[in-house]
């Protein structure tokens, strides 16, 4: 099957991709009496909640690394900082400003519990050697060291 011979509805489940080329070329061409807007609303919520998701996630393995660093310096390794600085750049270019970022300092304080209970479950320490709370900032975090 071709795009051409394809509904919009149809190619959007069907190939994602070829649908979203067939989008972008309506939108470059001015045509967008012609988009399949049930589908591209759909698609543009579910990118939005994806990139949310991105960046918990990677809140929380930083968090998460980061107890660890501070709580078990002896058991400091080159994976734990790499794991730190890899986290820390790419929510540099996911959050470092507009509404990730705000999204990123909204969620920190639920996302630590996540990483607290990650930390503790590598470490095999309780959970009440960890502070309850999270004691940085997003700032902080994008700027921890592990050196």
């Amino acid at each position: 099957m071709t795009q051409t011979k394809l509904s919009l509805p149809d190619l959007y489940l069907e190939d994602e991709t070829a649908w979203l080329e067939a989008m972008a070329e309506r939108i470059r061409k001015g045509t967008i009496a012609n988009l399949d807007y049930s589908n591209l609303g759909e698609y543009l919520s579910d990118m939005a909640k994806r990139d949310r998701r991105e960046v918990e996630s990677r809140l929380v393995v930083l968090l998460m690394h980061i107890l660890k660093w501070v709580h078990q310096p002896d058991h400091r390794s080159g994976s734990w900082r790499s794991s730190i600085i890899e986290q820390r750049q790419e929510l540099v270019r996911l959050a470092s400003g507009g509404i990730l970022r705000n999204h990123a300092e909204a969620v920190l304080h639920e996302v630590y519990a996540e990483a607290l209970e990650r930390a503790a479950a590598e470490t095999g320490l309780p959970s009440s050697a960890f502070p309850t709370d999270c004691e940085f900032a997003f700032d902080e975090l994008l700027a921890f060291d592990p050196a």
